[in-house]
């Protein structure tokens, strides 16, 4: 991670601040009053190649670095992440959604990193090809991390230390984990499992320990019914998940890993055998899980759920990271309905961004988005408006909404103005496929052709301009806000808005009329009351 200098207020507030990076950061202060005696600071994420990368993962990796980030604030320790891929584990199931399932098939219960490439990429196996995706997705957000994989720190020799240790400690390793399984499993439960010699599969067998410092086992190979002596160091052998999670704690030094609501039970188990092992468990924290539009847990084999390049298809990443980034310890839904919330709402923290005071700029989400180095950009039209233009019949193009801005603002161009250009694409691309299927709009009732009558007379009479010193959209906002309080009184506003969405966008919720109607054009917008009023045949 690259080293920047800290000012001291920084400093000074992000010791203090209560956003939960830096309620995170704290816990690893406490652990190492003195500084780390190794001389830096690990965090870890894992992920389980078995599938492609989530959101899930995103949302780890993401976390966690905003954590790194608030303790280089705090403190100058070095700092690491390790990306951790389990490539070891076996293939129980054939994924769905894999192309070649037969010969998938074939492989099942091999070590992940042993099965071939389904895809035809030439790629070394399953899990390289996983692998690599997950590392390309990493590199495309930026994220300072290191790779390292189980099948290599196996393969290599880097766990037979922690191996050695965990073969020393077998029975108390089991003391732990038999108490929390069904009696059945119990009779064959092993903290180790062999790799066969014969199939080359991830054995669930009963073991016995041979000779704990040559790492030797035995065990019955399912092939031929003979009893086998085999050595579990460098990939003879690799640990049930959660004896591996210990051990990779121990043998990595893991100081903080964050992991979801759902593994509270695992870590628990897996910090008490990172204790026999001789190990400290790490910091972390347990998030809270998203929920679909249903309230239901988003899961990859379900696919119930936004995808992270659906989410990038119609939001800018910055957004999805604000997402991530608040309230981690509350269940949230994850659905395409909540994307415009959040990109407004990114910007909305990034424009006040400059002018708060520094504990204010620590607690707000960009800072932590942006590790401390927030960009100064502001978009002149929120992604809302952008969406209610781009969804309106005739103008779902790049080139027209540009032309209705530069209407808006001469000065606006997709070469000067770079993110409002990537905000008007990413709002065709949603507005088409997400708000202009949904649009209905609604004749007017009788009690309400008046009002939009006389909005209309407004309109023609005064559009705006011609005020030096006035932005048009507020003369424009300030027209629907009388003509509402003459017809629904000050308190009856809220029914006037709805009653223009619902009439003349096709929506039960939009954006500042006023803006609207600048940005769209006066003419264009009455032609949408002439549209309505017609509808209701006045």
């Amino acid at each position: 991670m690259s080293r920047r200098e800290i000012p001291a207020a920084v400093r000074e507030a992000a010791l203090v601040s209560k956003a939960w990076p830096y309620e995170e950061a704290r816990k690893l202060l406490k652990r190492y009053p003195n500084g780390p005696d190794k001389g830096e600071i690990v965090f870890e994420t894992g992920y389980g190649p078995s599938g492609l990368p989530h959101l899930g993962t995103f949302q780890e990796v993401a976390r966690t670095l905003m954590v790194r980030h608030a303790l280089t604030e705090m403190a100058d320790w070095p700092t690491r992440l390790i990306a951790f891929s389990d490539d070891m584990d076996g293939m129980r199931k054939v994924p769905p959604g894999v192309p070649n399932q037969e010969m998938m098939l074939a492989h099942i219960d091999e070590p992940l990193s042993r099965v071939p490439d389904p895809y035809g990429c030439d790629h070394a196996s399953y899990a390289a090809h996983n692998n690599n995706l997950l590392r390309e997705f990493l590199d495309r957000f930026g994220f300072d991390y290191e790779f390292l994989s189980s099948s290599d720190c196996y393969g290599s020799g880097r766990f037979d230390a922690a191996l050695r240790q965990v073969l020393r400690t077998y029975d108390e390793i089991m003391g732990v984990m038999l108490p929390t399984l069904r009696e059945e499993r119990r009779k064959t439960y092993s903290p180790v499992l062999p790799v066969s010699r014969i199939s080359g599969k991830v054995l669930q067998v009963a073991i016995e320990v041979i000779d704990a410092e040559a790492g030797l086992v035995r065990y019955v190979e399912p092939e031929t019914g003979e009893s086998v002596d085999q050595s579990i160091f460098g990939g003879g052998a690799k640990l049930q998940w959660k004896v591996d999670w210990a051990m990779r704690w121990a043998a990595l030094g893991v100081d903080y890993e964050m992991a979801g609501k759902d593994l509270i039970d695992s870590v628990i188990q897996s910090s008490k055998i990172a204790r026999i092992l001789g190990a400290r468990p790490p910091e972390g924290f347990n998030y809270e899980l998203f929920l679909d539009e249903n309230g239901e847990k988003i899961s990859k084999t379900k696919g119930n759920g936004v995808t992270i390049d659906e989410w990038l298809t119609y939001a800018p990443p910055e957004s999805l990271a604000f997402y991530i980034y608040r309230e981690p310890k509350k269940a949230k839904q994850l659905s395409f309905g909540v994307i415009p919330k959040a990109v407004d709402e990114y910007y909305q923290f990034l424009a006040a961004y400059a002018d708060q005071p520094i504990d204010k700029k620590l607690g707000n989400p960009v800072h932590h988005i942006h590790a401390g180095e927030v960009p100064g950009v502001r978009p002149p039209v929120s992604f809302a408006l952008l969406l209610n233009i781009a969804s309106l019949p005739g103008v779902g193009n790049r080139e027209t909404i540009w032309s209705f801005l530069q209407r808006y603002n001469p000065g606006l161009s997709a070469e000067a103005n770079p993110e409002l250009d990537r905000l008007v694409g990413y709002a065709v691309a949603y507005g088409s496929r997400f708000v202009a299927p949904s649009l209905r709009r609604r004749p007017p009732t009788a009690q309400e052709v008046p009002a939009l009558r006389e909005l209309d007379a407004l309109l023609a009479q005064d559009d705006g301009t011609g005020r030096a010193d006035e932005d048009p959209a507020a003369v424009l906002q300030n027209h629907v806000y009388e003509i509402g309080k003459s017809h629904y009184g000050k308190e009856g506003l809220r029914d006037w808005f709805k009653v223009l969405y619902e009439t003349l966008l096709g929506s039960d919720q939009g954006p500042r009329m006023g803006s609207f109607i600048a940005l769209y054009g006066v003419e264009n917008s009455r032609r949408l009351i002439a549209e309505a009023l017609e509808a209701a045949g006045a």
